[in-house]
């Protein structure tokens, strides 16, 4: 009588003789101690493909006895990507990068494996597995970019028993897939991209790597509202979760959605050129629109620059306001670069302390350069922002304004104001307001006097003029 899945039988680690009970020597091949506990796996495949087998019963450990392992991060030759995944990739874990078609995702992976290549030397071993392109067009690549091609071997195919017997027979340290939703398995149907064949195929790649010392990353398409096409299990399956975006045709921008291995504050910036992505050098002032020639040494209209931090690193970031008469009675903000909620939080402390009126008005709202921005340091600029727009008058040029804005009206202290007020006068603005004081910096305590500071005895417009 066949035994059921999940009986215990005990194998000979030397030879694979099994049996139902524990003996001290293998009957078979004469060794002491070889038999292990195992349970009966019928998904357990031999390497052969042929029958089930028997799998290592997992037992719990103590966490005091087990070893930490050191040295599990190696870089991948890409200073912002190593960045964002906190500081290189780690060994035995997935990592999981959304972006829109034909926004480089193709690129960048190349462009990381030839780097780990020659970073690892000699003992790269690096598999390149594409489902979209076949390796004369992926070898063409390769040779506009100027990547080198030592190390690195290609794998062609959509199916992913293909794919599990080459990671068998060479063992690559980095495992590229490009991408998962080309790839299915026979057992999970024929049809790629599906909800099971997604699942099945990811989980499986996962497994390989947890067992060895081997990074995979994997590529996948976003829908059009910018999330990750897919099941929303694959992104909890994976170690870490990038967003590969973009401000405009040349800047490219990489963020983590999650990291288990680092912060997912970072942000990475590359420029995308004929030679592939470079990494922007000094991304401080990327954020920043040149003007020549501002009348009166003045921003235009709606126009405010803050100091915000991505990670370990500080930005300045120009943020423009737009109003107009709402159409039907019926505002509206719109605002895809600063959260809509908080665009209208501050309208409503600017009308409720200042008296000024937004509630008859549509709000445009953007970030110079297409950075998002999450912190509430940007609360006080915001604010200036929409006065200026509301008013049409314009703040001084290099002046930056910086502080969290509460219900109340009060301008609040963010964190690492030192360094954003450093930040900002480095990057020659003259004036720096915020709830802090400091070298250089005038103290703001609430809205009222942010906006006597700024446009001095400025009076709201009532309704009905125009603005």
């Amino acid at each position: 009588m066949a035994k059921k899945a999940g009986a215990i039988v005990y194998k000979c680690s030397n030879c694979g003789y099994s049996q139902p009970r524990w003996l001290g020597r293998c009957p078979q091949c004469g060794e002491w101690n070889t038999l292990e506990e195992c349970i009966l796996d019928p998904n357990a495949v031999t390497p052969a493909g042929q029958g089930s087998e028997t799998a290592v019963k997992i037992k719990p450990v103590p966490l005091a006895s087990v070893k930490p392992q050191g040295d599990m991060r190696f870089a991948t030759g890409i200073a912002e990507f190593d960045r964002v995944l906190g500081g290189g990739a780690m060994k035995r874990s997935a990592v999981l990068i959304g972006g829109e078609p034909g926004i480089g995702k193709s690129t960048l992976l190349l462009q990381t494996a030839a780097g780990a290549a020659k970073l690892l030397g000699r003992s790269a071993r690096i598999l390149y597995v594409s489902g979209e392109e076949s390796a004369a067009q992926i070898k063409d690549r390769a040779e506009r970019l100027g990547s080198p091609a030592a190390g690195i071997e290609l794998l062609c195919t959509m199916r992913l028993e293909d794919i599990l017997d080459a990671l068998d027979a060479q063992n690559p340290s980095l495992v590229i897939i490009d991408s998962i939703q080309t790839v299915y398995a026979a057992e999970a149907g024929i049809v790629p991209g599906t909800v099971n064949q997604l699942k099945y195929c990811a989980n499986e790649l996962i497994a390989w790597v947890k067992e060895r010392d081997s990074v995979l990353i994997m590529t996948a398409h976003v829908t059009k509202e910018g999330l990750i096409a897919g099941p929303k299990s694959l992104e909890h399956m994976v170690d870490t979760v990038i967003s590969f975006d973009r401000s405009s045709d040349e800047f490219r921008f990489l963020r983590a959605i999650k990291n288990r291995f680092g912060s997912v504050d970072e942000l990475g910036i590359f420029e995308m050129t004929e030679k592939g992505l470079v990494e922007v050098e000094d991304p401080s002032a990327l954020f920043i629109t040149r003007r020549n020639g501002s009348s009166g040494g003045q921003f235009p209209a709606g126009v405010t620059c803050t100091a915000v931090f991505e990670g370990s690193r500080v930005f300045i970031v120009e943020i423009q306001a737009l109003t107009v008469p709402a159409k039907a009675s019926l505002s509206r903000v719109y605002s895809d670069k600063i959260d809509s909620a908080r665009v209208a939080r501050v309208a409503a402390v600017l009308e409720k302390r200042t008296g000024l009126h937004f509630s008859d008005q549509d709000l445009y709202i953007n970030v110079a350069g297409g950075m998002r921005l999450s912190e509430s340091a940007v609360d006080a600029a915001l604010a200036a922002a929409l006065y200026s727009a509301r008013t049409d008058i314009a703040i001084e040029a290099g002046t930056a304004v910086i502080g969290e804005l509460s219900l109340a009206g009060e301008i609040r202290p963010v964190s690492r104001m030192a360094q954003r007020t450093k930040t900002a006068q480095n990057m020659g603005f003259t004036t720096v307001l915020a709830p802090e004081a400091g070298k250089g910096v005038k103290k703001i305590n609430d809205v009222k006097e942010l906006i006597r500071t700024l446009f001095g005895k400025a009076t709201p417009p009532t309704q009905g003029t125009g603005y």
